[in-house]
């Protein structure tokens, strides 16, 4: 594939930086702050596809599949990031939201150069965590033309998954090759094709929007609590019993106890509490309201 960068609004000079060079560090800063300001704005017109994607991210997870960022550099990195955050968040397991990265988990730390420009390697890395059709894979690239991540999508194509692409660059060529794609221009960066800047922040931006509203979507959260934390560690102790007490007015003594007989699951204390439930019970009206608290504490189960 030729490469024509001149293209890419990504590769452009930014005209409010071109004496960045000469710039004092507050200079750098504020210019830089000035143009991240521009991100949420570039991100508004795209919010309907985005919101699509995650209505299909949810019939995907509802369906017994996953979801599956791929990309290259910073792309993937923000895509294996976000991946790595949804267990402790959310209490899914690791293999529902999966992060691939051109050059696997040692590319994360250390570029491996030319595993980006690898169609085949898209494929592959694919095959090798078994996609399914009832997967949905959302391709990450701030230029919009990275070859690992075109050669993933024709193959999640070829076998029915749902498809999205997220670019910052107008027509991009993993755009023509997703069923549904997100286009965020932010324009040039403060240093020229640093796409980690400005391209960086929106991708993330969007990464936090799917990934939060798909789990959402399936019921890892009650009003606007983490109400499938897992606790792992003495602040998300605390934060499962303020979850808690903060729900049913008990006492944090209270709290504890109800997590104790909980088996630590705060949903299952919400609803033991609320609806003066056993643990088997409270479960059992859980399991029946495919796991939304305010229907198993809303219904007659």
């Amino acid at each position: 594939m030729e490469i024509d960068l001149k293209a890419m609004t990504t590769e452009t000079r930014n005209k409010n930086t071109m004496n960045l060079d000469t710039m004092s560090s507050l200079e750098i800063v504020t210019i830089m702050n000035k143009e991240d300001s521009k991100v949420p704005k570039a991100i508004e017109s795209q919010l309907p596809a985005i919101a699509s994607v995650v209505d299909k991210c949810v019939l995907s997870l509802s369906s017994g599949g996953r979801i599956i960022y791929m990309g290259a550099g910073t792309s993937g990195r923000l895509g294996v990031l976000d991946a790595a955050e949804c267990p402790p968040t959310f209490g899914v397991p690791s293999t529902m939201v999966v992060g691939l990265i051109a050059g696997g988990e040692k590319a994360f730390v250390k570029a491996i150069e030319g595993a980006e420009d690898d169609f085949d390697l898209g494929e592959s890395d694919l095959k090798g965590i078994s996609l399914a059709k009832t997967d949905i894979v959302i391709g990450l690239a701030a230029s919009g033309r990275t070859p690992y991540v075109i050669g993933g999508l024709r193959y999640a194509n070829s076998l029915g998954c749902n498809t999205v692409s997220i670019s910052c660059n107008k027509d991009s060529e993993i755009g023509k090759v997703a069923k549904t794609k997100i286009e965020i221009i932010v324009g040039p960066e403060v240093l020229t094709g640093s796409t980690r800047l400005k391209a960086g922040t929106a991708q993330k931006l969007v990464l936090n929007m799917i990934s939060t509203a798909s789990m959402v979507g399936i019921g890892k959260c009650y009003q606007n609590l983490m109400v499938d934390v897992v606790q792992t560690n003495k602040k998300l102790n605390v934060r499962a019993q303020n979850i808690v007490m903060e729900v049913t007015g008990v006492s944090r003594d209270e709290a504890i106890t109800l997590l104790e007989r909980a088996d630590g699951h705060v949903k299952v204390a919400i609803v033991m509490q609320l609806t003066d439930a056993t643990e088997s019970e409270a479960i059992d009206k859980l399991k029946k309201a495919g796991g939304y608290v305010h229907r198993a504490l809303n219904c007659d189960i």
